[in-house]
C-alpha cells in the first residue's frame, strides 16, 4: 500500500482556506488546473510510497517514537507560492522548526527500517491546492494567496496516510486518502 506520514489540519482551517481557494477558481486559466480536493488536504511529512505488510509494524513503531519526541505546537495556514509552475500550495506560518522536526524524524525513522525516503531537499511545509500539466502560469494564483491568513491551531498528531490512486481513465478523478493510523505528539 502507498503511505505517507501527515499532518492533518483542522476543518475550520481548511474551510478557512477552502474559501479563499474558491475564488482562485475565477480567475484566467483555472479551468486547466487540477485543483486538490478539501478532505484530501493534508501537511505531507515525509512520502514512503509502496509499504509491504511485514514492515508496517515497525514503521508504526517508528512513527511512534517519532511523534513522542516533538511536543504540540502551534501553526497557520498562511500564504501560499508555487513550485515552478507545476503545483500550487498555501504556506505554513508558526512553529515551522518543531513541524521540520517532526518531518524529520518521520523520513529517519523509515530510513531505519529500510524505506526510500527521498527527501533531497530541506522540507518545506505546505499544503497543496492545485497541480498544473498545462501552459498555464501559476504565478497570478500564487499571488491570489498572499494575503491569506488563517487562524492558529494546535498540531496534535502524527498520521499515516493511506493514499489510493484515482481511477484510471476517470477525467477529473482525484486519489482519496485513509488515515491508517495515528499517535498523539508528546506521547
Amino acid at each position: 500500500m502507498r503511505l505517507f506520514a501527515a499532518v492533518l489540519p483542522p476543518e475550520p482551517a481548511l474551510a478557512e482556506l477552502g474559501a479563499y481557494v474558491d475564488a482562485l477558481h475565477r480567475l484566467p486559466g483555472a479551468d486547466t488546473l487540477r485543483w486538490t480536493e478539501r478532505p484530501g488536504w493534508h501537511l505531507t511529512l515525509a512520502f514512503y510510497g509502496e509499504v509491504t505488510d511485514d514492515v508496517r509494524p515497525e514503521l508504526d513503531a517508528r512513527l511512534a517514537r517519532a511523534a513522542h519526541r516533538h511536543h504540540p505546537h502551534e501553526v497557520r495556514l498562511a500564504g501560499g507560492g508555487r513550485f515552478a509552475d507545476r503545483a500550487l500550495w498555501a504556506g505554513v506560518e508558526g512553529d515551522r522548526t518543531v513541524l521540520r522536526g517532526l518531518a524529520g524524524s518521520a523520513a529517519a525513522g523509515a530510513r531505519r527500517i529500510g524505506l526510500d525516503v527521498n527527501q533531497d531537499r530541506p522540507y518545506h511545509p505546505h499544503l497543496t491546492v492545485a497541480r498544473n500539466r498545462s501552459a498555464t502560469r501559476l504565478a497570478p494564483f500564487a499571488e491570489g494567496l498572499t494575503g491569506f491568513a488563517g487562524r492558529e491551531w494546535t498540531v496534535r498528531e502524527l498520521s499515516l496516510v493511506r493514499s489510493h490512486p484515482p481511477a484510471p481513465g476517470v477525467p477529473g478523478a482525484q486519489p482519496r486518502y485513509e488515515v491508517v493510523a495515528a499517535w498523539p505528539l508528546g506521547g
